[in-house]
């Protein structure tokens, strides 16, 4: 690319920290490394034209895990572990809305829902006996009873009798809260580069140089926040995952309210603006969703329409109104990675779906490296 010499000056010269990723992490960060230090000079390179991994694109679930999934938990990591990542997730949440605000967010607390289809009456009794035992493990977050069952009140079809309810889990207008960051990032003098893709960098241990798609420069510091994408800068240790959604058009007269999980987590739903969107599936074929290409499969999206139809909306009529994907970062373990990786370069990754909850967080946490 042919930059002027104003150019040049304005944006890529005397770069003091350079940021990879415009998610929830990377604007966080930048936000906190502003405060930190007022008068340095700090960019942020994405490779969309709109945050392109997950951070634009998830349902808005300001949840911290469903009881399976907690289960689920409890069976490969500690509980000491498992409790940090729920006291994690818990505090993420409050940093988000303490940063941002709640009417600004739009931020409701209506509670979360699990659902047990009939085809899962083993692990619906799994959940029911372990209630109790998982309330007071999470008794000192919250202090406060967390999980208990609930009839099935809004009517839904071919699913056990009882719901799992968390009253302390919210959803948010994730639009909202990224529209926010950004004009905090902007209004902090703090530049982004769009559509600027990052291909390769070296840490020369006095600055780090970055090749992009279209030009290469030289940075004091480089944080990386891609997730879902942080295997193509070398962080193997997270793996893409592809989240499915689609939204319906408006339906008259919607009466569900909250945030829904099924099957484990792996389908998940919500009211917005009086449609129901839903995403998951990707349990169908892990191997293809482990990827960074954005798209949809016929294999999930047929399983969606399947559930709505005969779970969710079994006498509603509906029209599907857009679908998308969105990239998560995932990996053998649920804890967050922020850590150095060479003298110049850090890295905040791997949140494991859970973004809206911990991305506040760990982008605290990564600026705090420096």
């Amino acid at each position: 690319m042919n930059f002027s010499y104003w150019e040049h000056k304005i944006w890529l010269s005397d770069v003091d920290f350079t940021i990879i990723g415009s998610g929830i992490v990377g604007l966080t960060c930048a936000l906190k490394l502003r405060h930190k230090f007022p008068d340095a000079k700090i960019l942020i390179l994405e490779r969309g034209m709109l945050p392109n991994g997950a951070s634009t694109k998830n349902a808005g679930f300001a949840c911290f895990g469903s009881l399976s999934e907690i289960l689920d938990d409890l069976s490969t990591h500690q509980e000491e572990e498992v409790l940090e990542l729920v006291k994690k997730r818990h505090h993420g949440l409050q940093l988000l809305r303490k940063h941002l605000g709640d009417q600004t967010i739009d931020y409701c607390q209506h509670g979360g829902y699990e659902l047990f289809t009939k085809n899962d009456e083993a692990l619906y009794q799994y959940c029911l006996s372990k209630i109790e035992e998982v309330n007071h493990l999470l008794k000192p977050i919250f202090n406060h009873t967390v999980f208990s069952a609930h009839n099935n009140s809004f009517n839904f079809k071919n699913i056990q009798p009882q719901y799992i309810l968390n009253p302390f889990e919210g959803q948010i207008d994730t639009g909202k809260m990224m529209e926010a960051l950004l004009k905090k990032v902007q209004a902090s003098n703090i530049k982004i580069l769009n559509n600027c893709s990052v291909k390769e960098y070296q840490d020369t241990t006095t600055n780090v140089e970055i090749k992009t798609n279209d030009f290469t420069f030289y940075t004091n510091k480089v944080l990386i926040a891609t997730n879902g994408f942080a295997s193509q800068l070398g962080i193997k240790e997270v793996r893409p995952a592809r989240a499915q959604v689609l939204i319906t058009q408006p339906i008259k007269d919607l009466h569900i309210k909250g945030t829904f999980h099924l099957d484990q987590g792996y389908y998940y739903f919500r009211n917005i603006d009086n449609r129901i969107l839903f995403g998951g599936g990707r349990n169908l074929d892990f191997k293809a969703e482990e990827t960074t290409e954005s798209g949809q499969t016929e294999l999930i999206q047929k399983k969606l329409e399947e559930i709505l139809r005969t779970v969710i909306l079994p006498e509603t009529d509906f029209e599907i109104s857009q679908r998308w994907s969105g990239i998560m970062g995932v990996g053998d373990q649920k804890k967050s990675i922020v850590k150095q990786i060479s003298q110049n370069v850090f890295c905040g990754v791997r949140q494991g779906g859970m973004g809206v909850a911990i991305g506040s967080l760990v982008g605290t946490e990564l600026a705090d490296l420096l």
